[in-house]
């Protein structure tokens, strides 16, 4: 028999009453957040001021290229039985992606955003470079991506440890047979965010990032993506929480619809445009960072709705298979 002693059945209650659970405020609410995890992290938007994001500067993961290893039949390079792929036909040299790469930090820096650069990269993981893939933020932290090619599998590990490093919450990581990349995924205002399900993102993947946004009270649109097509950042990108640059020859009329329905104008790029043009950042309402390349008809057309651009040199980076966007995972926005 212990001779603990025991608590009074009214002492127990009282403690209960006074001490006990507390489920609200949720998790993401900001003053909670701030308070216990020291920021407010997460983003419920894709315009807002920018005020974190995650990259990864090109290192010696590319010393597992080998130019000697040039697919004919696509004209690129690879080793399909290493599993890595170069996806043009040029290979730059290291130093140049690093050099473009550091204009663009730097230039985030200037616009008074921090970057945080992810912990230990290995086993040539080339397109780790892609961050924004590698997670996805939503209120209150991330989601962390399962990744599609065989080339990435493993980017995980590593984002998930500098993402923990940083403080930031994880509110899922991708299990099971789920497959889901962030150039995929777009919030379109904090109660809506859009998905294109195609070949880096399948259904299960889809089911668990709305999983975590049900819980938030944001609904998660899918819209199928055409043909071979990557990722949806390759066909829109929010400029501010009204305004959209938009490729509608890669995205269904539907869902074009039904940005018009939600208030969102879409400007359309010109087929004289660099096709790297959409997949620019904005970093706060109507003020957006671009590669070079643009045409005159759709720098009018977002000039004529106050948009400011500042354009880059990144047509090496581009080289690898991303672009701007696709080389920046933001970590905290302002809200909108």
């Amino acid at each position: 028999m212990s001779d603990a002693p025991t608590v009074s059945e009214d002492l127990y209650t009282a403690t209960i009453k006074h001490f006990g659970s507390q489920p609200e405020p949720p998790f993401e609410d900001a003053e909670r957040l701030t308070r216990l995890w020291g920021r407010n992290w997460g983003c419920d938007n894709d315009v807002g001021r920018l005020r974190a994001v995650l990259m990864h500067r090109p290192g010696a993961e590319f010393d597992v290229i080998d130019r000697s290893r040039r697919i004919n039949e696509t004209g690129t390079f690879g080793d399909i039985e290493a599993g890595w792929y170069w996806q043009s036909d040029e290979i730059p040299e290291l130093h140049e992606l690093q050099a473009q790469h550091d204009g663009l930090a730097d230039l985030l820096r200037a616009e008074g955003v921090e970057v945080h650069y992810v912990d230990r990269v290995e086993g040539g993981r080339f397109k780790t470079v892609y961050t924004r893939d590698s997670a996805i933020a939503v209120k209150g932290g991330a989601i962390v991506s399962r990744m599609a090619p065989r080339m990435r599998h493993g980017e995980e590990q590593a984002i998930a440890r500098t993402l923990a490093n940083l403080g930031m919450p994880i509110l899922r990581t991708l299990n099971g047979s789920a497959m889901s990349e962030g150039g995929s995924f777009a919030w379109l205002n904090p109660q809506t965010a859009v998905i294109g399900r195609g070949i880096r993102v399948n259904d299960q993947g889809i089911e668990q990032i709305a999983d975590v946004l049900r819980h938030q009270g944001a609904e998660l649109l899918v819209v199928d993506l055409c043909g071979y097509s990557i990722h949806i950042d390759g066909a829109m990108v929010m400029v501010d929480r009204d305004l959209a640059l938009v490729d509608p020859r890669q995205l269904p009329y539907v869902f074009l619809q039904r940005l018009n329905a939600m208030g969102i104008e879409t400007v359309e790029v010109s087929a004289d445009d660099n096709g790297w043009i959409i997949n620019g950042l904005a970093i706060a309402p109507r003020r957006m960072i671009i590669p070079r390349g643009i045409s005159e008809a759709t720098r009018e057309a977002l000039a004529s709705r106050g948009v400011t651009l500042l354009e880059i040199d990144y047509d090496r980076v581009q080289l690898n298979g991303g672009g701007v966007h696709c080389s920046t995972c933001p970590l905290i926005r302002d809200p909108v």
